[in-house]
């Protein structure tokens, strides 16, 4: 699973600094994921794309959101 930019950080800070130091700073790192989640999600936007099942002739088409996206790269989730 891959981490952002901010979860990178977040996880340097807490082995260079020690998790006591860190408590302090939890609440902004919090804040700042969510912005970076908002972020990627508003990047991403939204796709239209298509599936076909190998066993059969029908072809589908879904909307893949710019949250389906961030669950599936960032927390491993396959809402598909």
């Amino acid at each position: 699973m891959k981490q952002t930019a901010v979860e990178q950080l977040q996880e340097y800070l807490t082995l260079s600094l020690g998790k006591d130091r860190m408590r302090l700073l939890f609440n902004e790192f919090e804040k700042a994921k969510e912005m970076e989640k908002e972020q990627i999600i508003e990047a991403h936007g939204n796709k239209q794309k298509t599936r076909s099942n190998p066993n059969s002739i029908v072809t589908y088409g879904f909307t893949y959101t710019g949250e389906m996206y961030y669950n599936e790269i960032f927390k491993g989730i396959k809402e598909r």
